[in-house]
């Protein structure tokens, strides 16, 4: 992604708690309902690397190559665009396209959301990973679409979590992220050691919360049993254990959830609220086991 759509429905209506409301006064709330800081706007900005793009004391200047390449500036370490990966990789048999489409996930400092990478940055990416043995150039639209889709069903499951604070901050954004496909966090290497699949990657992001950095660990798997139904992806994320109250929110979260499952109204206001909503609407529901 960069700067500047998914499997799942969009994240449900929600209220300044994640069980303050019903759901048809959720539905009527105004979407900016008394936010802490409602023109909060984070001075960095990242790229898809997680280099910050305007450190003031950077000598990095705009790259004159910026409308071929999709470069956001020269590294100052070889004056070379950060993204140069929009060229034709070596023994390349067809061109791929390098637009990059708008995305639904708001891109913290800025007023846009995150640009999706071109298919020609993909292809490029796998190549150097060494995962695209099996990946032809014909295979790319179908690769980006899953690849889009994923991403925007994981933004879901962060905004839904980031419900339980709503109160403090309505506007959260993804400020970066980092992609750790060989770090089985302790949740997913529990799960294996129980006889399940590992997750095929695994992305750490980095959400602003009107100031206020949090971790997100996200595994992603894939069933090959389950193949071409929409059961065949599971994402799986929640906020790492960083601090006391990113513990307390998995408490919660797994409250509400249960409360939800079994059709009761909220434990502590008595009414039906987002999570519960979620449930009836048969939506995707954040993950909210115990281990990171």
């Amino acid at each position: 992604m960069g700067n500047q759509q998914s499997a799942s429905s969009p994240p449900p209506a929600t209220s300044a708690a994640p069980c303050a409301a019903g759901a048809a006064a959720a539905a009527a709330e105004p979407p900016s309902s008394c936010p802490v800081n409602p023109k909060y706007k984070n001075p960095a900005v990242y790229n898809v690397y997680g280099q910050r793009i305007n450190d003031p004391n950077s000598q990095a200047k705009p790259s004159p190559l910026t409308s071929i390449t999709g470069a956001d500036v020269l590294d100052p370490k070889n004056n070379m665009p950060l993204e140069p990966n929009q060229l034709p990789c070596p023994g390349q048999r067809k061109p791929l396209s390098t637009e990059r489409v708008a995305s639904n996930i708001p891109k913290g400092g800025t007023e846009s959301t995150w640009l999706f990478p071109s298919p020609q940055m993909v292809f490029n990416a796998l190549k150097r990973k060494g995962k695209g043995e099996d990946v032809t150039e014909d295979d790319m639209d179908g690769f980006i679409a899953a690849h889009n889709s994923m991403n925007e069903a994981t933004w879901q499951r962060v905004a839904q979590w980031e419900i339980l604070h709503r109160g403090e901050c309505d506007t959260p954004t993804l400020l970066r992220f980092q992609g750790k496909p060989h770090d089985l966090s302790p949740l997913a290497w529990v799960r294996h050691m129980l006889g399940g699949p590992a997750p095929f990657d695994r992305h750490d992001w980095v959400i602003d919360r009107c100031g206020k950095e949090v971790r997100y660990i996200i595994d992603f798997y894939f069933f090959d049993d389950k193949a071409g139904t929409p059961q065949a992806f599971e994402i799986v994320a929640r906020p790492a254990v960083d601090s006391v109250e990113a513990a307390l929110d998995r408490v919660k979260m797994n409250i509400y959830l249960k409360f939800a499952e079994w059709g009761l109204p909220c434990p502590i206001t008595g009414q039906a609220g987002a999570v519960a909503q979620a449930a009836a609407a048969g939506g995707s529901q954040p993950a909210a086991g115990g281990s990171s």
